[in-house]
């Protein structure tokens, strides 16, 4: 007679110097497993927050669900490995120390809801110039700062992921021209045009505003100069909300200073914390937050985990998994 499979091993471990809310812990995803029938007779689970439970885990683990954990020489430390679920979208520090016959997936789309909620808003700021008002309020002085409505106004989304399509959506609805830059310039819903990155300069020609979304990667590293800040419109206000080193932080700080550009909302920098001595934190034209501007705490692990439920289905029933990240990308 046929026998019964073996239960696959999966390791949950928490995350090292993460906020509670990001942690997965047995009571926090046993529920979802159980929602899906028969899920959890496939599997044989344990958890994990420490180094010791986390040596143990690996030691025959299949499937990793994790974020933030020690990584190095993982081909030795875990032997039967197969594929990596992280629960965070960037996985730039974690895609080296990953075993090239291991799949590995983040994830993406988990940011999005928030996200666009946060550069919609912020492209409002800059528009009304809500910085000029706070810098008047804190000097004490009366003066009237008009504005025009962001209505026809043309905004430049750099990256067309889940989370410049979350942007787009928004600025459409109030009106916006979109355009999107992308590694393909492929068409796509919710943009008005989309243009390869390797034309990104001409891409961004007489902009209002650019929104940056891309992950850091070998291609996307300082892409963001002085040269492309230059073919903005004069006065463009510019938001930030992927990771700092797409920028080069000199010609942002350089174009600010000089007005070129009206203002920036910023919530990711090339060094983090933002060092005190940036000049960025006494700019006038600047509002900063500190990389946690497109979390949503209620929501966020919630939505990891059902990318994972999504993926574990798929992995079980040999079907190509959600999320996969391109090695030669690094997304």
């Amino acid at each position: 007679m046929p026998q019964p499979h073996r239960p696959i091993r999966l390791h949950v471990q928490e995350s090292r110097n993460s906020l509670d809310v990001f942690l997965v812990t047995e009571q926090r995803l046993a529920p979802h497993l159980a929602a899906v029938p028969g899920l959890s007779e496939r599997l044989s689970v344990t958890y994990g927050n420490d180094s010791a439970a986390l040596e143990h885990g690996l030691s025959d683990a299949e499937i990793l669900l994790v974020g933030n954990f020690d990584s190095e020489n993982l081909a030795a430390r875990a032997p039967h490995l197969k594929w990596v679920q992280s629960i965070f979208a960037g996985v730039e520090k974690l895609l080296p120390y990953i075993p090239p016959q291991v799949a590995l997936t983040n994830a993406s789309g988990v940011h999005a809801p928030k996200a666009g909620e946060y550069a919609i808003c912020a492209l409002l700021m800059l528009n009304s110039k809500v910085h000029k008002f706070n810098a008047l309020q804190r000097q004490r002085e009366w003066e009237c700062v008009f504005t025009p409505v962001i209505a026809g106004k043309t905004v430049a989304i750099l990256g067309t992921g889940n989370i410049g399509a979350a942007v787009a959506a928004h600025a459409k609805h109030f009106g916006m021209r979109v355009i999107g830059v992308s590694r393909n310039g492929r068409p796509l819903a919710g943009f008005d045009e989309v243009h390869p990155i390797g034309k990104l300069h001409d891409a961004l020609t007489g902009a209002d505003f650019l929104v940056v979304t891309l992950p850091n990667t070998r291609e996307t590293h300082k892409i963001v100069d002085a040269g492309a800040l230059a073919r903005l419109a004069p006065g463009a206000g510019f938001v930030s909300i992927g990771r700092g080193q797409v920028v080069d932080e000199a010609a942002l700080i350089a174009a600010l200073a000089s007005g070129q550009l009206g203002g920036a909302v910023l919530d990711v920098f090339e060094t983090e914390p933002l060092p005190k001595s940036s000049p960025l934190w006494s700019m006038d034209n600047v509002l900063i937050s500190a990389h946690c501007a497109v979390d949503d705490l209620e929501a966020y692990l919630p939505r990891a985990i059902d990318i994972f439920i999504d993926n574990l289905q798929r992995y079980l029933d040999g079907n190509p998994l959600r999320n996969l990240i391109d090695r030669d990308l690094g997304y």
